[in-house]
């Protein structure tokens, strides 16, 4: 393929229009090829002329003469206000890089437009163009040797998509003898859904359940005794014997009263 260098010098605009409101112009360029951010290259900003700035500033690119021929590739020139509180687009310019190599003159002047559509401004600027040179195309990733008619082509290295280019199948799992456990052992039986599994038995490393108490149990107390029934029956008639001599003193105090002549 066919590249040239391209060299275009951006000399300055004229009657820009004005988007700042109080302040004055400092305006700057930017350009790319077709809008593309990674050929991007600016311009310093020139604080001093406000709406008719001078840069005289050189930008070097590296374009494809097939394509610029063709009319595919344009220079994209923006032109910026400086602000403190964000950067404002004051207008473009879009030159085919195409009318650039087939022009005559050396020095050109393009129209501003302005966002709204309207020309506003010029833009002055001048190029160089360099010789050609040439980039070798890389080979293709597979060549194919020659052959007799009617002979299949062999190809020096797999084709894509053929059966060849996929790398080899994984070997077939290990089997392992029933008298040895898989790698990391059995794994553990499942559990009946909803119940915790059993403790392990007393003795290998499991101290067992904790004694009484241990949970905040309250500890069992000892039943009383309780009398018998010859116990019970001998209580009640010692207890009614008692009372019958109480209640028996009590009428005899009465009696003894009304004897002695007390009046109730």
């Amino acid at each position: 393929m066919e590249y040239r260098p391209l060299e275009i010098t951006l000399i300055s605009a004229k009657d820009l229009k004005d988007v700042n409101l109080l302040s004055k112009m400092d305006v700057y360029a930017v350009v790319t090829i077709n809008g593309d951010t990674q050929t991007k290259q600016k311009t310093p900003v020139d604080k001093d002329c406000g709406s008719n700035p001078n840069w005289n500033h050189i930008m070097k690119f590296t374009v494809d003469e097939a394509a610029a021929n063709q009319n595919r590739l344009s220079f994209v020139i923006r032109l910026v206000s400086d602000r403190h509180f964000g950067d404002k687009d004051i207008g473009e310019v879009v030159v085919p890089i195409g009318e650039l190599m087939n022009s005559k003159e050396k020095v050109l002047s393009y129209n501003v437009r302005m966002l709204n559509g309207k020309v506003k401004g010029t833009l002055n600027l001048s190029f160089k163009i360099g010789e050609k040179f040439c980039v070798p195309v890389a080979a293709p990733p597979y060549v194919a040797e020659k052959c007799k008619v009617g002979e299949t082509p062999v190809m020096a290295y797999p084709a894509v998509g053929s059966s060849s280019a996929y790398p080899a199948p994984a070997p077939p799992p290990v089997a392992y003898p029933y008298n040895y456990p898989p790698p990391g052992g059995y794994p553990p039986p499942p559990q009946p859904y909803g119940y915790a599994p059993p403790p392990p038995a007393v003795g290998y490393g499991y101290p067992g359940y904790p004694p009484y108490g241990g949970y905040g149990y309250m500890p069992a107390q000892k039943p009383q005794k309780q009398l018998g029934t010859g116990a019970g029956l001998g209580l009640g008639l010692a207890g009614g014997l008692l009372g019958g001599l109480i209640v028996g003193e009590m009428v005899s105090d009465v009696d003894d009263a009304l004897d002695d002549g007390f009046d109730f």
